[in-house]
């Protein structure tokens, strides 16, 4: 699709803005930062904020899209996207001297396709029904193995066009693939999670046929992306964390050969909040740390609650942060982790959604993070995530900010 003379000017319009953030030093000072917290020498806490209701982001109409074209239409989101929170809420993100714009690469997938009766909630959260598609343990062959293709001429085409578009502007970075290790997530959505729990407790080995087969699947897919140098080790995020590291990412675009081994993924198993360690132990962690083994650097967990499994996801293999989600016990966690990996906390976005902001209790709610890292000597990030909704007020954000930014400066 030809980009027109109006969507062209809109991208390098954005370009310049993007740009104009991404050159100031104080982006410097914030890799180094995050290489310190990274290397597990924290100076002080860092702060991100992610994972927002975009659709009650648009006030000004700063965010509206004029690209068609596909591909470029995601770089113009990306734009405008990462301009707004920086002038928002930057708290600590890092915005490359680059224009990202996606290598054009194929995956097929698990070969199943979601099946799925969904209610439409408010804003943009939905629920979902799922149906199960995965009954008797032959259905495993249902699950295929991903197939990664790459054209070649598709992305060499990208990338002129995008030179052209951002001559004299900002230099373009080709952007690789990347893997999600949290399998369960999508077995979940293959059968529905009661159904999983109730084949916990009835059919457990029909499970670990599943899970095998679906490990394999991504297997697969890492060895193919391997053998194409695909994989994105110049991404400086992996799960909403900044990535930047001595031995993998030293600095922005200076990633290393394009091979999982030099990069990160994240893995997680967010339904077995509902179920004891020792599940964990037997169907997640013999899957997770096979995958593990295939990358750099490895950030675990999101919404389940880990403080009670910690010495579990202790052992997998490159763990380098794991999450401390508004469902576990933070000061346990911060007790059990210990100094070398991450405490990537997630403080509750339930405090930015009540009918009136109470920035008492946001401040608290941070302190007692802060406090519960300090007396263990744990290396920690805050990690705002999972936004539903902000009452369509986008300032409560910047509030937000303001205050955790204050907690951690005073650290």
């Amino acid at each position: 699709m030809e980009l027109t003379k109006k969507e062209i000017s809109v991208l390098q319009e954005m370009a310049k803005q993007y740009m104009e953030y991404a050159t100031l030093p104080i982006q410097k000072e914030k890799i180094r930062l995050w290489k310190a917290l990274n290397r597990s020498k924290m100076e002080r806490p860092m702060v991100v904020i992610d994972q927002i209701p975009w659709n009650e982001m648009n006030n000004e109409h700063e965010l509206d899209l004029f690209v068609e074209d596909p591909v470029f239409r995601r770089v113009e989101y990306y734009l405008k996207r990462e301009v707004y929170k920086y002038k928002h809420y930057p708290v600590d993100m890092v915005l490359d001297p680059f224009i990202r714009v996606p290598k054009a690469i194929s995956n097929t997938g698990y070969g199943l396709k979601v099946e799925e009766e969904s209610l439409y909630a408010s804003g943009n959260v939905s629920s979902h029904v799922y149906t199960n598609q995965l009954i008797k343990e032959e259905d495993a062959n249902k699950i295929k193995d991903m197939v990664i293709t790459h054209d070649e001429e598709e992305t060499k085409r990208r990338y002129e066009t995008a030179s052209e578009i951002f001559k004299g502007i900002a230099p373009v970075m080709m952007e690789g693939n990347m893997f999600h290790l949290g399998v369960w997530d999508h077995l979940s959505q293959f059968m529905g999670v009661e159904n999983i729990y109730f084949d916990l407790v009835d059919e457990p080995e029909k499970l670990h046929v599943f899970m095998e087969r679906i490990t394999t699947s991504v297997i697969k897919g890492i060895e193919q992306s391997n053998k194409l140098k695909i994989y994105d080790t110049n991404a400086n995020t992996c799960h909403c964390s900044y990535i930047y590291t001595d031995e993998l990412l030293p600095d922005s675009g200076m990633g290393k050969e394009t091979i999982t081994k030099n990069g990160w993924a994240f893995g997680l198993a967010q339904l077995f909040s509902s179920v004891s360690p020792s599940v964990t132990e037997e169907f997640e962690l013999p899957y997770i740390k096979r995958m593990a083994e295939y990358f750099g650097m490895i950030y675990y967990g999101c919404c389940d609650r880990l403080d009670d499994r910690l010495d579990l996801v202790l052992t997998i293999p490159h763990l380098k942060k794991v999450s401390c989600s508004p469902w576990s016990v933070r000061e346990a966690f911060a007790e059990k982790i210990g100094p070398k990996v991450i405490m990537s906390n997630k403080p509750t976005p339930a405090l930015v959604a009540t009918a009136s902001l109470d920035e008492d209790e946001i401040r608290r709610d941070l302190q007692r993070t802060v406090d519960a890292a300090r007396k263990n000597n744990v290396n920690l990030e805050m990690i705002l995530k999972d936004i539903s909704t902000v009452k369509c007020e986008p300032e409560r954000l910047t509030r937000w900010a303001n205050i955790a930014m204050d907690v951690v400066n005073n650290y």
